[in-house]
């Protein structure tokens, strides 16, 4: 696009922000209302301030291209604006449309203002163009998003799927649910450690029942746990050891023979009161 076509483009469009404005909000807010994930007010202030930043940065720019300095403005909004709706809960395609249904509106503006089929033309695919990358970049801001946000809770579910409990004085249980693989192993071994410094236990059960399979790396996984905790001066008692489980030990060759094992958590509860000289005793019946 020349000059002399922006220059009507800005004259066609700046006079007419507020009926631009109107007729976007008339046709995009029932679309993003729809879900009832933000309210009406935060929407049109959306609609409101995009507008006001895309029109000003289009009377400043010398092209209509996204990547160019003067566009950052415009940039930042959207991408401020497509986080806040991937934390919101909105689709990648919901927060693009907030830019693509700008498209109708502008177009609407332009039949009225460009008589000449070929300056028609040319103003419409210019303008579609750039709408057409900044509704990509929404799109790829989103998805940056929404994986930090993923990664981010999968962090978190690590940290709450492996809890270490005090079960007495100088005991410590760390029961394992699911999936052991390295990332997790790395949080259980932080975990316990972490207790271990915190408490001064010199026992640790942990108990692997809920762990559904225990292959070659597992094992591997439990080894460097076990090893970590005796480098702490603490030692360790694997309970959860089920008929299946330690066939499939035998099996891969795996040396467990300097860990205490048992097979419920009970039993390795017993055993760590014993080492520590403590014991529970039945009350006696009442006559």
């Amino acid at each position: 696009m020349n000059t002399p076509e922006r220059a009507r483009l800005e004259d066609v469009l700046n006079p007419h922000r507020d009926a631009l404005l109107a007729d976007w909000v008339r046709l995009h807010l029932p679309i993003a209302l729809r879900r009832g994930l933000a309210m009406e007010a935060e929407i049109r202030e959306q609609f409101s301030t995009f507008l006001k930043v895309f029109l000003d940065t289009l009377a400043k720019s010398d092209a209509l291209d996204v990547n160019r300095p003067e566009w950052e403005p415009v940039r930042a909004f959207l991408a401020d604006m497509s986080a806040h709706r991937a934390r919101q809960g909105f689709t990648p395609a919901e927060t693009a449309t907030f830019v693509f249904s700008l498209k109708q509106p502008l177009y609407a503006r332009l039949r009225e203002s460009f008589v000449n089929p070929a300056e028609l033309a040319e103003v419409s695919w210019s303008i579609n163009l750039l709408i057409d990358e900044l509704g990509l970049y929404t799109t790829e801001v989103f998805q940056k998003s929404r994986e930090a946000i993923i990664a981010r809770q999968q962090e978190e579910l690590l940290e709450l799927s492996t809890p270490v409990v005090q079960l007495w004085e100088g005991i410590l249980a760390l029961p394992l649910i699911g999936t052991l693989d390295s990332a997790r192993t790395q949080v259980v071994m932080e975990s316990l450690l972490q207790k271990i410094v915190d408490t001064g236990a010199g026992l640790a059960i942990i108990d692997i029942t809920g762990v559904p399979t225990v292959d070659t790396l597992v094992a591997q996984h439990l080894l460097k746990t076990v090893a970590a905790a005796r480098l702490m001066g603490a030692d360790c008692i694997i309970s959860g050891i089920r008929p299946q489980i330690a066939q499939t030990i035998v099996h891969l060759g795996v040396d467990l023979t300097n860990v205490t094992t048992k097979s419920t958590l009970a039993d390795a509860f017993v055993i760590a009161l014993q080492r520590t000289g403590s014991s529970i005793i039945k009350p006696k019946a009442a006559a």
